[in-house]
């Protein structure tokens, strides 16, 4: 990181070329979405809780539509250690795409992730990176759930439900992933800068923790990548100090998708996802086939309709939850078509299939059925994965971009 952006004064766009990396050394992240009345407790805080022995750079990754840039541009003046802002005009992921561009600016042995709140204490800061040197740790994750940890800031018991609730899942979804990890929602982590790798995140929301555990141990393509060693420090979850929970329930929709998006990560998951999406079409499908019938229309033109509805509804979920992060290929008429054609395609094909299949194999109708299901399935997901959500070639994936 440039040590122009590390002043003060400088300017939030500047270059992030980095010089050389101090041993021990801390860039703490902190997003920030209209926290203005937070950022002189939390710098104070800081300033007395950081060791003069550790080198600690504080960079707030800013979405804010308040004053809170001025706000923290202001206050770095009065601090011994370097204080930056950068505001984005997109927020693009959320909180965690906040992150994830500190991530790439970092620099140093270290990086740690709090919020701006106070609701994670800043005088564990030294604490997640002492423990983490002192046991040989890549994650260190403050938690609320082991010994001597809380949650006590969490306000209604319906809060605490739904994290409590958030918690089993994940750890239910991921255990291989989430192993040694109590605490997967927490937002309050130390990580060695070496094991994350800033372009493999595709981060959704506000669980970033959640992000990195599971991406750190896949590599791009989908396999196992190495392990990533990890070890806790207890803490007590405080009140907000000023301003309002950003948790609402349009985020915790976003944390459900992100959830489908991390599990169906790997092949044999996104196929397997597919077909139980093409199961739940069915719904969709007779529900139209009951009201147009019921409507009067003739039950052969009502099958194909209904197939259509059927087919929109696979189209809605499987772009939400197994390719949202290959959407930008194609425009979504463009997608959609394709989808559909295929869909269509199978039911074509599907007749023919159990024909050769009875016919040349000498198999009855039932199996002959079920393997004709079996294999178009298998050719639609192989179809619908290279020909709707795959890139372009290098000539015209320039001219389009995601609707």
């Amino acid at each position: 990181m440039s040590e122009d952006l590390w002043s003060p004064h400088a300017p939030v766009d500047a270059d992030p070329a980095a010089p050389r990396t101090v041993t021990g050394s801390v860039t703490l992240i902190i997003p920030t979405f209209n926290e203005s009345g937070n950022i002189g407790e939390l710098l104070r805080r800081l300033g007395d809780a950081l060791p003069e022995h550790l080198p600690c750079q504080v960079l707030f990754v800013d979405d804010s539509t308040d004053d809170t840039p001025a706000v923290i541009e202001k206050a770095a003046v009065e601090y011994p250690f370097p204080v930056a802002v950068l505001h984005r005009e997109s927020a693009d992921g959320g909180l965690g795409g906040a992150v994830v561009e500190g991530i790439r600016r970092a620099d140093t042995d270290w990086i740690v992730v709090m919020d701006a709140d106070l609701q994670h204490p800043p005088h564990l800061v030294p604490e997640l990176v002492g423990e983490g040197m002192r046991t040989g740790a890549d994650l260190v994750v403050a938690s609320r759930y082991i010994s001597g940890g809380s949650r006590a800031g969490l306000a209604g018991g319906y809060r605490i439900a739904v994290s409590r609730g958030a918690t089993w899942l994940t750890k239910g979804l991921f255990p291989r992933a989430l192993r040694g990890i109590s605490d997967p929602m927490s937002g309050f982590f130390a990580m060695r800068r070496p094991v994350v790798t800033a372009d493999a995140l595709k981060p959704l929301g506000y669980k970033i923790l959640l992000e990195l555990a599971v991406r750190t141990r896949l590599t791009p393509g989908g396999a196992p990548g190495r392990p990533v060693k990890v070890a806790e420090v207890p803490f007590v979850f405080q009140d907000r100090f000023a301003g309002e929970s950003k948790s609402t329930a349009r985020e915790g929709m976003r944390f459900l998708v992100h959830l489908a998006s991390l599990r169906s990560a790997t092949p044999l998951a996104r196929m397997i996802g597919f077909g139980l999406i093409g199961l739940s079409g069915f719904v969709p499908n007779l529900a139209a086939l009951w009201l147009l019938t019921h409507a009067g229309m003739h039950y052969l033109p009502a099958e194909i309709v209904a197939n259509q509805a059927g087919v929109l509804w696979n189209f809605v979920l499987i772009e939400a939850l197994l390719f949202r992060d290959r959407r930008r290929h194609r425009r979504r008429a463009d997608r959609a078509g394709r989808f559909v054609l295929l869909a269509n395609a199978d039911l074509l094909l599907r007749i023919p299939l159990i024909a050769v299949f009875v016919a040349k194999l000498g198999m009855a109708a039932l199996p002959a059925t079920a393997l004709a299901l079996v294999t178009t399935f298998v050719l639609r997901y192989a179809a619908t994965e290279a020909l709707v959500y795959l890139p372009r070639t290098s000539r015209t994936a320039g001219r389009h971009t995601r609707s």
